[in-house]
Order: structure tokens, then sequence, then C-alpha cells
């Protein structure tokens, strides 16, 4: 398949509906960044994006990666590809200008990413973990590691890596075994395995930075014993060059449902030289800056799919003929219709347009939270706008990546059935669509973890003052438009499930004072039901600017469209809550009532 990237829907969210513009002038850092600049990004990434790495989509699953005397060799092209990534200097995007960077927003990086990865998910995984590497270093490196390390990671020359899982532990970090013993001189050796390691070993770059988590000698139990370190594949001179082999090695490369061209690694270390990032026991702490990239990096992962799906589905339904309409023939010329004409497919397309389109808008919306809170410790930021964007980014990124990916896997399902027997062959991509999507349901924490977070940490955790801040942003908003006629299919029901959300928040927690089982019973339909609630909040905000310009005269399609986009959504999708609320009052029992020793088979 061959991707187009959405770049008018993606300029109609950051321009029309979120407002990039005026957004990046309330933070100093980011004033320079107009409408334009933008623009010209995005421009850049879909001419990159459609031209260079959708052709390498297919071959480079068909291909996978080559793994030959503990070396990982990527698909055909990708070299060639990731070094016109990096001149075009979107490894650079977000950085900090000391280091090379450009300093640019968050925001921008989710849109450009976006772009990147629907048009080919496993490449993009090779510069999005570096990311989220540079970020770990500038938030908690010294200056003599940001200066040794960041240049080269900045401009692409060098990749950096996130170490933490091990056979004997996935989401459980406490688990974690690999050492580190201090050996006198500011340095420590490294031991253990790390298992699942994304870009852990590649040919595309000259050294990889890894950021692993191993615990010191005299560290406490659990996840208060970790510590972070920086071991590089190569070792780094005093004056930048690359010094000897470092005790670094792959072991192995999976053998994967989907993503094969993305290297997923055995890494071991035997006695590796790395060095302590941040303080002692506190590398779990230092690890979430970058797992939150992460986290917000696989939400992106769930859009893409959608989108992904939506493209190839709809270029089929308009060309595959099947039967007839039930209410008469469509195109009577034709020796049948095109699917498109019957309900049941448009449902299915409907449905991967509402959830790519909503989900995009999630993204830039979460991510100018994150633009802001990237300033922290910025003396021209207000503290409280900080500590504001913080809480509700603590909010919305387990609800991104949790229900993003969940409703992406549902709509690679939908372009799998909507090609039919098609769908299911090799040569439409649909199918590598879905088992590539599978893997975001989860990496980065299952959505299960997620939904946990989200209920048990964010929300009650908070004693529900996260979701007070959000629910107030909503109810302004429907106050804002409850004098519009027009908006009033929208309006009504959003308010009423914002309100409804409060409620059914604090009947978990009375459950949960009865039986703690009940938060764990009711986190994923919490996380189901917010999701659907969420993305309201943004088709009802996207449906308001297209109605205006409809009031105004425009005749465009893409207005119409978009409002009968959000009138299928709030028709068709938002009712799901109503199960999700079933399945909430339901409690624990019918879970946890069967004894360990009555599942049998």
């Amino acid at each position: 398949m061959q991707y187009n990237a959405p770049l008018r829907d993606l300029q109609f969210v950051m321009h029309e509906v979120l407002d990039s513009e005026a957004h990046y002038q309330q933070i100093p850092a980011y004033s320079h960044v107009e409408a334009d600049i933008v623009d010209s990004y995005l421009e850049t990434a879909g001419s990159f994006a459609q031209n260079e790495l959708s052709p390498l989509n297919m071959s480079g699953d068909a291909e996978g990666c080559r793994f030959e005397d503990g070396q990982v060799f990527t698909p055909k092209g990708f070299k060639e590809a990731y070094k016109q990534y990096c001149e075009l200097g979107f490894t650079a995007l977000t950085s900090e200008e000391e280091f090379g960077g450009q300093n640019m927003p968050t925001s921008l990086n989710s849109a450009v990413s976006e772009i990147i990865g629907t048009a080919n998910w496993s490449f993009a995984m090779y510069p999005g973990l570096s990311e989220g590497a540079i970020a770990t270093l500038e938030h908690h490196g010294t200056e003599e590691q940001k200066n040794r390390y960041l240049p080269n990671l900045v401009s692409g020359e060098w990749s950096g890596v996130m170490c933490l899982t091990e056979p004997q532990c996935g989401s459980d970090l406490g688990l974690v075994r690999t050492k580190a013993e201090p050996q006198g001189d500011g340095s420590y050796k490294i031991n253990g395995t790390k298992i699942w390691i994304s870009a852990g070993e590649h040919d595309m770059t000259d050294n990889i930075i890894h950021i692993v988590l191993a615990r010191l000698p005299d560290a406490p139990m659990g996840t208060k014993g970790l510590s972070l370190f920086i071991v590089p594949k190569f070792m780094v001179n005093n004056d930048g060059s690359l010094g000897e082999r470092n005790a670094v090695s792959c072991g192995s490369i999976e053998h994967k449902m989907g993503i094969k061209a993305s290297a997923t690694c055995v890494m071991n270390y035997d006695g590796a030289t790395g060095f302590l990032i941040g303080p002692e026991n506190k590398g779990l702490n230092c690890m979430f800056t970058f797992m939150n990239v992460a986290r917000i990096g696989t939400a992106i992962q769930g859009v893409t799919a959608s989108e992904y799906a939506f493209q190839g589905a709809l270029a089929f339904a308009k060309d595959r003929l099947a039967m007839r309409a039930l209410g008469g023939a469509k195109f009577p010329d034709k020796p049948a219709d095109p699917i498109i004409v019957h309900p049941a497919v448009r449902d299915m397309l409907l449905t991967t347009k509402a959830f790519a389109e909503g989900g995009r808008a999630l993204i830039i919306y979460m991510s100018q939270f994150a633009d802001i809170v990237a300033q922290q410790g910025d003396s021209n930021m207000d503290a409280d706008t900080v500590k504001y964007a913080d809480q509700m980014l603590s909010l919305l990124t387990p609800i991104g990546k949790a229900f993003l990916t969940e409703t992406g896997f549902e709509s690679s399902k939908h372009g799998v059935q909507v090609l039919g027997g098609s769908g299911f062959c090799v040569e439409y991509g649909m199918e590598q669509n879905i088992r590539d999507t599978t893997i975001s349901c989860i990496y980065e924490g299952t959505t299960q973890i997620q939904s946990l977070d989200l209920l048990g940490r964010k929300v009650l955790g908070s004693q529900g003052k996260l979701l007070a801040n959000f629910s107030k942003v909503i109810h302004k908003f429907c106050e804002s438009h409850k004098d519009d006629d027009s908006m009033g299919q929208f309006v009504r029901p959003l308010a009423k499930l914002n309100k409804e959300w409060g409620e059914l928040t604090s009947r978990i927690g009375m459950q949960a004072t009865q039986d703690p089982e009940n938060v764990g019973a009711a986190a994923v339909d919490y996380m189901y039901y917010s999701g659907y609630v969420t993305l309201a909040y943004l088709w009802a905000r996207m449906a308001a600017v297209a109605q205006q310009h409809i009031n105004n005269g425009s005749d465009d399609a893409f207005y119409k469209a978009k409002l009968k986009t959000a009138q299928f959504y709030f028709a068709k999708l938002l009712p799901r809550t109503k199960v999700h609320v079933a399945r909430i009052d339901s409690g624990s029992e019918v879970l946890m009532d069967m004894d360990v020793e009555e599942f049998v088979f």
C-alpha cells in the first residue's frame, strides 16, 4: 500500500482546533515557531515518508533483520533512508541547540513522528528510541556526560536505546538482577542480560548508547534499589572519537509476529563499562523521562495503525465490486456496486476514520502539555502553569497509550475485514498492519498495566484531583457552547458523560474500600470509558470548528466530512461507554470467586 500523509488533517488539528501558534507564543523557548514553520516540517516529513519510507515498509517486513556472528543487519534500503532522515534534521528536532538540536516542541515532533511511523513503523522505532535516550541525558546527565554523548546522538551519527526487561521480569522491574560493580575510578562493571531490546544492535550508526537499569551491590531490593547507567557499545575517548569495543554483545534477535524490520535483541553485558546517570538507587525515577517519551510514541503507533487501515481499506472499498445496495443499484452502469455503499463496510471505514482523526487530536493535545512540562526549571515559565500541565499529562498519558493502541488494533482488524480475502494476503499490507500493531498494546506497559496506572495511581491516588482538572476543561467547553443549537448533539451527551465519569469514579472508590480487588477488576473498563469520553471532547471541539466554517458559508467537503464523522462517533462509538459502566458496576466477585485449582481444562 502506498501511504499518503494526511497533511490537511494535521494542519486542521494543529492550527484550527488546538491553535498551536498561540500555544507556542506562550512558551518563551518556542515563541519562534509559527504556522508556516510547522507546515514546512510536515510537508518535508510527508514527502520523505511517501517517497522513501513507504516503499520500504513491505519489503522490510518480508526481508526482516539478519543476525550473523553477533551482528545485526537491517533490511535493504534502511541505512540509506536513515542517512537521509538525519540529513533532513529530524533526529535533532526537539533537542537543545547547545548540542546541535533545533529546540522544536514535542507537539511538532509528535506530528512528524505520526507521518514517519505510518509510512514505516519498524523504521521509526530506531530514531524514536534515540529520542528517549537524548531526553534522559538532557534531564539527568552531568555536563561531562552531555558533552560526551549528546552531539553525536542529536546528529543521528549514534543512536540510543532503553534497556529494562530481563528474562525473569517484564513490567515488574523490581525483579531486575543486572549488577553494577563500582570500580573506584567513577566507572562500573555491568553484568547481566536484557531481553526484548528494540534497536539494541544494528548497522545504521557507528555507536549505540545503552541506557541500562542495574542494581548496585548494597542496593535495597525492589524498584527502590535500581540505578541507571550509560553503557556505550564503543567506548568514547575524551576527544569524542570512538575507542575500544565495550563488553556489550547481542546474543540473538527475536523471531516475532510483526515489526520484523526492527531488531529486537537479547543483549548481554559481560563486565561492560558503564557510568552512573542520576543519583544512586533513583534509576527508575530517571528512566521515567525515557518511558514517558516512549509511551507517547507508542500511543502514536495506535494512531498510525488506524490511519494506515483507513487509507488502505478506503481505496479498496471504492474499487471493489460486490452485490447491489439493499436500496437499489447505486452504480447501475457497473456489474455490481462498490462495497463502500454497504452499511457494514461504511461502519468499519468510519470507525477507523474516527479513531485515526480523534486519536491524532489526542496526541497533539497531550503533546502540547508535554511542550510545557519540557520547560520546567525555566525561570521564564510560570510554575503553576508547568505543574498543571504535568498533572494533565499524567492523566492523559495512560489513556493515550492504552486507548489509542487498543483502538488502533481494532482498526487494523477492520482493515483486514474490509479487504476480505485480500486483506489476509501480504500484497495489500493490511495483514502486516495487524501484525505490527499487536505489540503496541504490550510494550511500554500493557493495556492492563496502563489501566491500573490510570485508575489506581493517577485518579484514585490523587483523590480525584487529576480527573477534576480535565473534567473542568470539558465542563467549560460544554458551557461555552450550550446555547449553540447546532452543537447540542455533541454538547449534551458530552456534559452528561463528564458528570457520569466523576460519579463512576466515586463508586469505584467506594467499592475499593470494601475490596481492593475491585480496582483491578474495573481498571480496563475504566480506561476504555475514559478514552471514549476524552475522544468525545476532542471530536466535539473539531465539530465546533467545522460547524463554524459551514455556518460561514464554506462548502469545503473537508469540513462537512469532519462534522459527519463527529456525528458518527457520537452515535455509534460513544454508546460503548454503557457496556463499560455495566461491567464496572458488576464488581470483582465473578472474577475472583474461582479458586486457582478450579482453572482446569
